[in-house]
């Protein structure tokens, strides 16, 4: 069974207090809230072996906040991640299984990360536990299979809600 921690990039701050908008950083809450998040898949036991990454900086920085607990795993950082849909991250993962990375992390943006997350919960049958929307920070891990290049069996492993 193959695992997958999904995770929305941590508080940014005001698109007008950066350059532009793939140029926003973490605010201070942002970080705690990623520190807050690396502990709770921490304490999850989940790791993994490979990492998505947006190339945003929002999204570097919170990785780089979770990074030690996940492992330290290589990154692959395609732009293709930046606001990519959850039918784009979903391919990714997919093909991302197919060469073999059974364990995954992804960070990155919403709307597409949540949109990802609630569909995996609901094939789960969990839903209902998912927060509204996806709030910056939040995090959930599943166990999965697929066949045929789709997910098959959906198992929620674990959730982080910074805003409980």
């Amino acid at each position: 069974m193959a695992s997958l921690i999904l995770m929305r990039h941590a508080k940014a701050v005001d698109r007008l207090e950066a350059e532009d908008d793939f140029e926003r950083g973490l605010t201070e809450r942002g970080r705690a809230d990623a520190a807050r998040a690396a502990a709770a898949i921490s304490q999850s036991g989940l790791g993994a072996a490979h990492a998505l990454v947006s190339p945003a900086r929002r999204t570097r920085e919170t990785w780089m906040a979770i990074a030690e607990v996940m492992g330290a795993p290589p990154v692959n950082d395609p732009m293709a991640l930046y606001h990519a849909s959850d039918v784009m991250l979903e391919r990714l993962i997919l093909e991302a299984i197919e060469h073999g990375h059974t364990r995954l992390v992804l960070v990155g943006h919403n709307p597409g990360v949540g949109a990802l997350a609630h569909f995996l919960a609901a094939r789960a049958g969990r839903a209902a536990a998912l927060p509204q929307g996806w709030p910056t920070s939040a995090a959930a891990g599943f166990h999965f299979t697929t066949s045929g290049g789709a997910f098959e069996t959906v198992e929620l492993a674990f959730l982080f809600n910074p805003k409980p």
